[in-house]
Formats: C-alpha cells, sequence, structure tokens
C-alpha cells in the first residue's frame, strides 16, 4: 500500500492511494470516533511510554508527562539529544522512533486502511521547505526504523502544490505560478512554484521554524490566566499535565472560532478551582496573534521581491492557517487570490500519496532551502571566513539521481583540521552567515599522518607541521534529493579517509532540549554534557 505521511506538529494525516483517489486514513480512538488523524504524542512515566491515542488518554493524569510537539524539538536535535523534562531525561530520538512505530501498528490494526500483513507500507514523507539536513535524516530514519519503506521525501510546500495540481489543473497546459503559504501547527513555509501542465518546479522557499498554531494556543492560554489574575510565579507551579490540559483547552476554543465569534470561554477550573471559567475577547487574541501573522506575510513578500513578485494564485494550506485571522490579513494584502485548499489541514498529505501513486506524472525540482558551509582560515590565518558550500537555492538532484557534490583540495598547513559546520537561512553583505543559524558539526581530521590512529583529536593543540604540508587534502561533499549532506575527507597523498553524515552525527556531545513549557515559542538547545 501507498501512502502519504505528514507528520505534522499537532497532528499525523495519512493519505492513501486508492485507484486513483486519495482518502484520508482514519483511526480508531478512545472516544469510540474514528478522527482522519493521529496525535503527535507522547506520554511518558518513569520507564513507561504510550504513544498517539494512548498518549492522549493520560492527559489528565498528574502521573505521566504528555509531550506535545515533539516535531519542533528535532529543529536543534542530534542523535544524542535528550528531552529535559525536569525530574529526568529521556532520549529524543527513542521517543520518536517510539511514535513512528506506533503509527505504523495502528495503521495495520486500528485504521480503515485495510492494509495486509505481507503488504509493504510504502510512504511519501513531509519535511518543512525550512528543515535543516538532520531533521530531515531524522524523521526519516524514525520511520525506516518503524518498518515503514520510505520512497522519498518532499518539502511539504511542493506536495501541497501537487495536491493544488491535481484538482484545479487537470487537462491545464498554460503555465502558472503560486505561492504556496503553508503555516502548520509549529513551522511556517512560503514556496514559489511554478506549474507547468504535470512539471512543478519550486523558485525558491523561506520559512520560520517557530511560528505556527501552537503559538496561537500559547498567547490564548496567557491571556486567560491574565483574565483569572494568576501571577507568574503562580503560573510556573503548573504542572505539566495542567499545562497540556490548558493547551488543548486552548485549541479547541481557537479551532471553534469563526469570522463571527466574539469572545471565548476558556474553563481553568481543571487547573485550579479558585482560577474558574473566564472570558476572552476575540479582538484581543487577535491583537496578540497578528504580529506573527504579520511575520510569515514578510517572509512570503520577501520571497516574492526577490523573484520578480508575479504569481496567480496564494494558495493556503496548514491547520495553523484555519484561524480567521489570517484569512483576513493574508484577503487584506492579497485580495482575491488568495485560494483556500478545501483540505487546509490534509493537502500536504494528499499531494505526498499523490506522488507515492504516481511518481513518473508530477516532476518535482526542489531547491535546497538553506545554505550550508564551513568556517575556514583566510590570510595566513589572519581572519576567518564562511565558505557556502552549497547555496541557498541550488537545485536538488531528482530522486534516485547521483548527489550533488562539491570537492575542494589543499595543501593544509597545521596537523590538524578543524572542521566547524553550519546552515543559515541569509548571508550578510560581507559573506557571513546571517538569519536563522544553525550550527552544526565540529570535525577533526588528522592531516598530519602520525595522528590518524589517535582517539580524541579534540584535546591535541592546532600546530603548525611540515609533516602535513607534504600531504594533499581533498574534501568531497555530496547532498542528495531530500537535502541531506555528507562529507569524506581524504588524505590523498597516503589514502587516509573518513566520511561523515553532516548534522551531529559525527559527534557523540549530548544535548537537552526543554519540553513544552509556558509560552515558550521555540524551543532552545543547551548543552547537558561535554
Amino acid at each position: 500500500m501507498k501512502l502519504g505521511i505528514d507528520f505534522g506538529t499537532n497532528r499525523i494525516v495519512v493519505a492513501a492511494a486508492d485507484r486513483g483517489n486519495y482518502p484520508l486514513v482514519s483511526f480508531e480512538s478512545p472516544d469510540g470516533t474514528s478522527p482522519d488523524w493521529y496525535p503527535s504524542l507522547v506520554a511518558i512515566r518513569g520507564d513507561e511510554r504510550r504513544y498517539g491515542w494512548q498518549a492522549w488518554e493520560m492527559q489528565g493524569d498528574e502521573s505521566w508527562t504528555v509531550v506535545r510537539s515533539i516535531k519542533r524539538l528535532l529543529e536543534d536535535a542530534g542523535p544524542q539529544t535528550l528531552l529535559d523534562l525536569g525530574h529526568t531525561r529521556v532520549p529524543l530520538n527513542s521517543l520518536l522512533q517510539g511514535l513512528t512505530s506506533a503509527l505504523y501498528a495502528e495503521l495495520r490494526e486500528r485504521s480503515n486502511a485495510s492494509t495486509k500483513t505481507d503488504d509493504p507500507l510504502q510512504i511519501m514523507l513531509g519535511v518543512p521547505a525550512h528543515a535543516n539536513s538532520n531533521q530531515r535524516f531524522l524523521t526519516v530514519e524514525a520511520f525506516r526504523s518503524a518498518g515503514f519503506e520510505v520512497l522519498g521525501i518532499l518539502n511539504e510546500p511542493s506536495a501541497a502544490s501537487i495536491e493544488f495540481g491535481h484538482r484545479q489543473r487537470q487537462g491545464k497546459a498554460n503555465r502558472e505560478t503560486i505561492l504556496v503559504y503553508d503555516l502548520g501547527g509549529g513551522t511556517f513555509d512560503a514556496s514559489l512554484v511554478t506549474l507547468d501542465e504535470n512539471v512543478h518546479h519550486v523558485v525558491a522557499s523561506e520559512g520560520i521554524p517557530s511560528i505556527g498554531g501552537d503559538d496561537f494556543d500559547h498567547i490564548l492560554a496567557d491571556l486567560a490566566l491574565d483574565k483569572a489574575g494568576v501571577s507568574l510565579d503562580a503560573r510556573d507551579e503548573i504542572s505539566a499535565a495542567g499545562w497540556f490540559w490548558l493547551l488543548e483547552e486552548c485549541r479547541l476554543k481557537k479551532e471553534s472560532l469563526n469570522p463571527n465569534s466574539r469572545r471565548v470561554s476558556i474553563d481553568l477550573e481543571p487547573i485550579n478551582t479558585a482560577w474558574g471559567n473566564v472570558v476572552v475577547q476575540v479582538s484581543d487574541f487577535y491583537e496578540m496573534a497578528k504580529p506573527l501573522v504579520e511575520e510569515t506575510i514578510a517572509a512570503a513578500e520577501d520571497l516574492l521581491t526577490k523573484h520578480d513578485g508575479e504569481f496567480g494564485a496564494l494558495y493556503v494550506t496548514g491547520g495553523g492557517s484555519e484561524l480567521p485571522l489570517v484569512a483576513r490579513v493574508l484577503r487584506e494584502k492579497f485580495g482575491r487570490r488568495v485560494q483556500r485548499s478545501a483540505y487546509t489541514r490534509s493537502a500536504t498529505a494528499i499531494g505526498l500519496a499523490i506522488q507515492a501513486d504516481q511518481p513518473g506524472t508530477y516532476q518535482l525540482s526542489e531547491r535546497l532551502a538553506r545554505f550550508f558551509g564551513v568556517w575556514r582560515e583566510a590570510d595566513s590565518g589572519s581572519r576567518i571566513v564562511f565558505d557556502p558550500l552549497f547555496a541557498k537555492g541550488i537545485g536538488l538532484p531528482q530522486s534516485g539521481a547521483p548527489p550533488l557534490a562539491i570537492r575542494r583540495s589543499y595543501s593544509p598547513v597545521h596537523n590538524l583540521g578543524h572542521f566547524r559546520f553550519m546552515e543559515c537561512s541569509h548571508r550578510s553583505e560581507d559573506g557571513g552567515p546571517s538569519g536563522e543559524v544553525t550550527m552544526w558539526d565540529e570535525i577533526f581530521f588528522p592531516f598530519d599522518p602520525a595522528l590518524q590512529d589517535k582517539p580524541d583529536l579534540k584535546s591535541l593543540p592546532v600546530d603548525y607541521s611540515a609533516c602535513a604540508a607534504r600531504q594533499r587534502i581533498e574534501e568531497l561533499y555530496e547532498c542528495d534529493a531530500g537535502g541531506a549532506i555528507s562529507v569524506t575527507i581524504a588524505n590523498t597523498t597516503n589514502g587516509f579517509r573518513k566520511t561523515y553524515r553532516l548534522g551531529r552525527w559525527s559527534t557523540t556531545d549530548t544535548q537537552a532540549v526543554k519540553a513544552s513549557g509556558r509560552g515558550k515559542k521555540k524551543q532552545q538547545a543547551s548543552t547537558a554534557a561535554r
């Protein structure tokens, strides 16, 4: 069976390929209903783990910690990352793999997918357009380890453009440019895509990894607590279960809003009976949320400014875009060109299923969403410069095609090579990284052959070496169709070489990220141990 899976911040949406139709898969929930989504939730109690709907059932139990928005945590994660729950730390990668394994079991046993035991689950997987290479690799490996056969990955706006083209452009041959506005639960992406019959060319993409529907939930929660007169100290005393309940309450009330809504009632009694039920004016909520919406529009306009600004339709997808405020602000800015998907929450999954089912029908031309590079010494070590190995906007290879390859060759002057890699969304006038900057691996490679058997190169000083100067070093960087990057560093003089997958995979350092807390718009990573 071929499926499209949109691994969302709050919900996992699955669409199936069924003889030219692409229905959503529904799951059995504890209350007897059959929602067409699966919760992106993990519940933790000691050594016990529960996922999805089973985690959902634990939200009122103070003995369990329920983790929302695990997808958001991947932005700063590596293979050794620990999830900091305050009282304990848990490997984030194991939770991610547990969630995907639970999804696999639910699809097999408690869904309407009607899969046969011996029928492999072949999937196209969606990722944010701005996702760094490590996010992509972590996500793909989690689904593979669960038993899925991953056919490929697509940027979420690109998948939505396939759904748009399949539904609205049947039989059309004229060229059209659309701006895909994808505001999900935890991230925002904008992609400018030209549609030429069955060829989808991604001109460029921009993204904001820290804005999504989750942030609207936090705003509404803070307004409700303000209304009840709850102090900051009292908010810090709210348990993890209490925060989970409150944010879910705010999400449900947010999703029930319509253009005529004037007030929203939030029940705080389950957290503290003294706080009671409060009423928040929708106008106050929108006033606080509007700057975030305007930030997404600014990113979309920045994208348009760099690429002549012409487009025929602004295609709105993503669960976060269902907030009436979003539609209003977009209409004010872009007028009648705004077209909301009939499947706002599921357009990406449907597009992924179409691509899984018809891999040769829609040809995609994807582009790298960030600059990827390394710091290097210049002017005999007197200054440091950024070497952008792969430029933002460079076209990625088609699935199955050879990776993009970049080589650097030189004779070193030091005994050790200290490589510090990073990704960034923009570059400053002097060529340095700017905007969203993600620090990745630090790799130490022995230029001096005498150091090739040393186990801990990091502890050695970097010094001038006459022996190293007689060696020839070659760096080979490869970027595959999914945007994952690896490097092979070789001493071509004596044949010594090592290959590294970039994105915190070459280091054993342990990182920690905190689970969702009060009003935190973006999860921050901190070093737990070195």
